[in-house]
């Protein structure tokens, strides 16, 4: 039944595209992130906040955001600092932050997740998901560790111990997954399942789920539910898994 349906949502995906908001806010150090806000429903449904790999931009999203609008979901796609082009999606905040002479690693992402999150909290009373893919998908697990009850889940494409060249430790995320108190998902290629593994290991909340796909090497990071991909939909169903399993149970009848 899920696969039927999720079909039928990734056909309507081309047919019916949600038309999005330019947004901004403020990060810590006072550069404006730019996002596109994808708000399909009123502020009772949940919200995935979106953050995209290392080089691209919220143009990341362009397919995934209007698809997750279909399943349900308010998104808020965010261009972080350290970041460039996709898809014809040129990253705003990379621009406001070099015009203002601020660094632009990876770490220095964090803030701008933040800044989105505080955002993102005042356009839903129900669930806060956060959604990361390659660096900001090991971010996004740190955040939720280092602040535990802001997000109610976390979902991390090809997350890993990337910031040792920028003076972290070896195991800098696997350090936060102590506090972590929400489900989290994680997929990745099938060649990256070390990455992330120990991170997984170390994350003692209930609920979380791990994928890669079976037959084929799969993909790095969200890129991996474009419908470009040919094993998508395989992608895709783990995720509509993971997603209901946040769901309160239903009553049924007798």
């Amino acid at each position: 039944m899920i696969k039927q349906s999720l079909s039928i949502i990734l056909v309507l995906f081309t047919l019916n595209s949600q038309a999005s908001e330019r947004v901004t806010f403020k990060a810590e150090d006072g550069v404006e992130v730019v996002a596109d806000l994808h708000m399909a429903h009123p502020k009772t449904a949940p919200m995935i906040v979106l953050f995209h790999q290392a080089g691209w931009s919220r143009g990341e999203y362009l397919e995934i955001a209007p698809t997750l609008n279909r399943l349900g979901y308010n998104c808020l796609a965010v261009d972080l600092r350290s970041g460039n082009l996709v898809n014809g999606v040129r990253n705003e905040t990379n621009k406001n932050a070099r015009a203002l002479m601020r660094e632009t690693q990876y770490v220095d992402a964090y803030q701008d997740i933040a800044a989105a999150v505080e955002y993102s909290r005042a356009m839903t009373s129900n669930k806060l998901i956060l959604w990361g893919s390659s660096y900001s998908s090991a971010l996004v697990i740190k955040y939720a560790g280092d602040n535990p009850g802001k997000a109610q889940a976390v979902l991390s494409f090809s997350p890993g111990e990337y910031f040792r060249s920028q003076g972290k430790p070896g195991d800098w995320i696997k350090q936060s997954t102590v506090n972590i108190n929400c489900p989290v998902f994680i997929a990745s290629a099938r060649n990256e399942i070390a990455n992330w593994q120990a991170i997984y290991d170390a994350i003692s909340a209930s609920g979380k789920m791990n994928f890669t796909p079976s037959e084929t090497l799969g993909n790095h990071g969200s890129s991996a539910l474009w419908v470009r991909q040919t094993d998508h939909k395989e992608y895709w169903e783990a995720v509509v898994a993971f997603l209901k399993s946040l769901e309160p149970p239903r009553d049924t009848e007798e």
